[in-house]
């Protein structure tokens, strides 16, 4: 069972916490973690890209010239592909890039991710994390002072408001709660600073 020193926000290792071995120490599979990033970047592209086919562009309907006679090419329409300005074909048009993989994927993806974060050292367990008032120099500040100060994944197990305002303005630091934790955004950031409440959160869903 993976045991890791437990922090405040000054620093300061106040004590130890145990984590469920099912969850952060098992191994990682690095085919699944690809295939879950692949899966979440294909859900995000927007899919916009539009061209204008035949039924699309306007004009073209009538034949430029004779079909016989002229000594040129054949034509129907000015709006032929052949032409400029006319139609494209088979060109791109809106549409939805998302698929899912299976949900027992997607949690041994995310079991893997943080299982890595674990190897590595990179995940800092807090004791509680709460902000009076929104002020993005004392969230910078408290990054300092656990070392997390670039591309930090900052998790709270529930929405702290105050923290997620403090910490948008930072470059490289996001802020999720617990529910929204997932494999792209825990490998894109070298650590992971998550609250004790946050780790019970997700050892209760993954376990």
């Amino acid at each position: 069972m993976p045991r890791v020193a437990l922090y405040n926000i000054q620093g300061q290792q106040v004590g130890e916490v145990d984590l469920d071995d099912s969850v952060f120490g098992g191994e990682v599979n690095e085919a699944v973690l690809h295939d879950v990033v692949v899966m979440q970047l294909a859900s995000r592209r927007r899919g916009t890209a539009a061209t204008r086919g035949w039924a699309d562009v306007s004009g073209g309907g009538r034949k430029p010239w004779r079909q016989k006679g002229t000594g040129r090419a054949r034509a129907g329409s000015i709006r032929s592909p052949l032409w400029r300005g006319g139609a494209v074909i088979f060109g791109p048009q809106p549409r939805d890039y998302g698929y899912r993989l299976p949900k027992k994927v997607r949690r041994l993806a995310l079991r893997s991710a943080l299982a890595s974060k674990v190897r590595d050292g990179n995940i800092i367990v807090l004791d509680e994390l709460k902000m009076e008032k929104p002020r993005t120099k004392d969230m910078a500040h408290i990054l300092k002072n656990l070392n997390a100060e670039n591309k930090a994944l900052v998790v709270t197990a529930t929405r702290e408001p105050n923290v997620e305002l403090s910490a948008r303005n930072l470059p490289g630091v996001r802020f999720l709660t617990s529910d929204g934790i997932n494999v792209y955004d825990l490998l894109a950031h070298d650590k992971l600073v998550i609250t004790k409440d946050a780790v019970a959160r997700v050892q209760e869903v993954l376990a």
